[in-house]
């Protein structure tokens, strides 16, 4: 478990590097995200101890939740200030999201009838 924990720490310290290196607009841990995805690519997936740490920290996903709610407790007056901007980008983050997912989802349909048909 601790080689899996350092892996992932190193690969999100790697994605920190790059960002702040470049000056990407995209956060250091996403970035590092990417770069452990495309090596779990060419590896042909995660091994045992990534795959079992990763559920373990996934099981335990609703704590990481507890530092954001008391940020917005702290900062509820400027929640609440511009509650509306916050309530137009959400509804309109998720209608996006939902919506690409459809796309997405028709488009990978269409190819899997096809690469059937052409079988």
């Amino acid at each position: 478990m601790l080689k899996a924990l350092t892996l992932l720490l190193l690969f999100q310290l790697a994605g920190e590097i790059l960002s702040r290196l470049l000056a990407l607009p995209v956060p250091g841990p996403v970035i590092g995200m990417a770069l452990l995805f495309l090596l779990l690519l060419t590896r042909g997936g995660p091994g045992g101890e990534l795959r079992e740490t990763s559920n373990t920290l996934l099981s335990h996903l609703s704590l990481l939740f507890v530092p954001a709610g008391t940020g917005v407790l702290l900062h509820f007056q400027r929640v609440a200030d511009e509650w509306l901007a916050l309530s137009v980008a959400l509804v309109a983050s998720t209608l996006i999201g939902i919506a690409v997912t459809a796309l997405v989802l028709n488009m990978m349909i269409r190819r899997g009838r096809r690469d059937e048909a052409g079988s």
